[in-house]
């Protein structure tokens, strides 16, 4: 057979596969096109108009974007609300996560079980998770209770103080997420290069010197990639306030994303909420893209 005729063969061949191929992911392409990108197409035009949830859309340009900035009471308390839960947040998790990583590396019994402890809060529905610490935080809850049986102190309403209401925000996520993060830093932590390790402690590397110069450089990939999630996790922070504490006191802690909810959801003002949503989207790409810039002074790779 001569190369002529085995060449239209293979050509037919493949278009053949091609077919066959786009006939396999034609059903997820087809769910990426329903419920992705029609929808983020959707939401930019929104972003556009007045846009009720019922009755006639107006073309209205960027006033949307214009009466978040300037006339919008509660915009930038709510951005900054996010803000204020990220900042408190990602460190303590990141930190938290590590250091439990590191104490259930060791040779200890039953590490595998602890570690399975930890994470039950993450697989756990949120809601039941706000619920039970709802229940805990009331005025008569478990620990106002503790804390007056055992001591004669009466605990603040920390739900109902725009002091507290935060910070038990940020308690409560970071008990929820802890699990998460130190699963990843665990499977960083069991893939550290004994060589390294061994000479390090021939050098007499000790302790906080061994975690700071040999296993904090070693594992800070994973240091860089559980930052960067939680920080975009965190930046959506939705079902925390939302459940705990509605948003209050007041809207001391609403974050953006239940802003959004509302505007779109309570006050039917779609466009507003999806170009509050833009504005979200601009900040938490700016964020990422400033990690990634820093990284390379401190995330050290193999080679």
């Amino acid at each position: 057979m001569s190369i002529g005729t085995r060449t239209p063969r293979r050509g037919a061949l493949a278009r053949s596969e091609s077919r066959q191929a786009l006939g396999f992911v034609s059903p997820a392409l087809a769910g990426l096109a329903l419920f992705t990108i029609v929808p983020v197409v959707l939401s930019i035009v929104m972003g556009f108009f007045n846009w009720p949830t019922f009755g006639e859309k107006t073309f209205i340009g960027f006033d949307n974007y214009i009466k978040l900035f300037t006339d919008s009471p509660d915009f930038w308390p709510a951005l900054r609300n996010t803000f204020v839960f990220a900042i408190l947040y990602v460190p303590i998790s990141v930190a938290l996560s590590f250091l439990l990583a590191l104490s259930l590396h060791s040779r200890i019994r039953g590490r595998g079980a602890l570690r399975v402890l930890f994470f039950i809060p993450v697989v756990t529905p949120m809601v039941a998770n706000v619920l039970v610490w709802k229940m805990m935080l009331q005025p008569q809850g478990l620990i106002n209770g503790i804390s007056q049986s055992w001591f004669g102190i009466q605990l603040p309403n920390f739900l109902a103080d725009p002091q507290w209401a935060m910070i038990m925000v940020v308690l409560m996520s970071v008990w929820a997420g802890l699990g998460y993060n130190m699963l990843i830093f665990s499977a960083a932590l069991e893939q550290l290069p004994e060589s390294t390790v061994e000479a390090a402690r021939i050098d007499g590397a000790q302790g906080l010197r061994m975690i700071l110069s040999i296993t904090v450089p070693l594992v800070s990939p994973s240091i860089f990639f559980a930052s960067v999630m939680t920080m975009i996790t965190s930046m959506q922070v939705f079902a925390q306030p939302q459940l705990l504490t509605g948003g209050g006191p007041g809207n001391s802690t609403q974050p953006i994303v239940q802003f959004i909810y509302n505007q779109g959801f309570k006050f039917q003002e779609l466009g507003l909420a999806a170009a509050a949503a833009w504005i979200l989207f601009a900040v938490i790409i700016a964020i990422t893209a400033a990690q990634f810039s820093v990284q390379k002074k401190w995330v050290h790779y193999e080679h």
